[in-house]
């Protein structure tokens, strides 16, 4: 089994051999590390895309914008419009596949556009546990891991980020907006607004990481069953202000944060 530092090596080796690349860079913990360390291999060669649209919130954009500012890495934002999309608004379980496809589509275009060789994206060893038809539409793209072919879990990255000092090595775990609509319900702007605008309130109280899941009139918050108390105290408020955003019954999920229930 090799060592921490023998993993860093490794990918370090990966990410030099690919002369040029593009992140995808959603400014979460795993692409965040990676965009850093293809700084540290490739230098001017590197360059991080974001994707813009309403299936991601705002929160995250900025994360992403000034990330990549404190690095001094190059960094596109591209608009992708899964919203006109109609196998993507069904919401089937291939779901992130159509997602996946379209954003890795127009990366391949900015990174041509921009005379790069190489397209990386942030899936860890972990994320091999998890239901991921992304993947597929990685693979099909050309889009490689290096984080998993360095074998790095996430734990790891956690830890190499610290010992690095990237603001982003505890940053709780990210996914789409769409992620907290059950499969086969359909996708919509009001939708994905109303989970934005309640997972933003729950964090302006402290929450560390929380999912709002969107069943109908019902928000079924998932926060850690450490801070259950924290939602309890503001219960008045959190029930007043989701009813506001358009939530009919408020419910808190006694299972805690679980990453990925939904595919449970």
């Amino acid at each position: 089994m090799k060592t921490l530092i023998e993993k860093q090596q490794v990918l370090l080796s990966i990410l030099k051999a690919s002369d040029s690349l593009a992140v995808a860079f959603s400014g979460g913990a795993d692409s965040s590390f990676l965009l850093a360390t293809a700084h540290q291999a490739l230098e001017e060669n590197v360059m991080a895309v974001t994707a813009v649209s309403p299936i991601h919130s705002r929160r995250e954009k900025q994360a992403a914008i000034s990330f990549a500012k404190r690095l001094g890495v190059r960094h596109i934002l591209i608009k992708t419009d899964e919203m006109n999309i109609p196998d993507f608004i069904a919401n089937t379980k291939d779901r992130c596949y159509v997602c996946k496809k379209l954003m890795f589509k127009e990366i391949t275009k900015a990174a041509a556009a921009a005379n790069i060789s190489h397209i990386a994206h942030g899936a860890n060893m972990d994320d091999l546990n998890d239901f991921r038809p992304g993947f597929k539409a990685a693979k099909e793209m050309g889009v490689f891991a290096p984080l998993i072919d360095a074998e790095l879990s996430k734990a790891d990255i956690r830890r190499l980020s610290q010992e690095m000092k990237l603001p982003s090595w505890n940053r709780p775990a990210m996914a789409c907006l769409a992620t907290r609509i059950p499969y086969n319900t359909p996708i919509s702007q009001d939708k994905l607004k109303m989970i934005e605008d309640a997972e933003e309130y729950l964090l302006s109280l402290g929450i560390s990481a929380c999912r709002v899941r969107h069943h109908g009139d019902i928000a079924r918050i998932e926060v850690s069953q450490t801070e259950f108390d924290l939602i309890l105290e503001h219960r008045q408020p959190v029930i007043k202000n989701l009813k506001k955003i358009g939530f009919v019954h408020i419910a808190l999920d006694l299972a805690g944060y679980v990453q990925g229930s939904m595919n449970l």
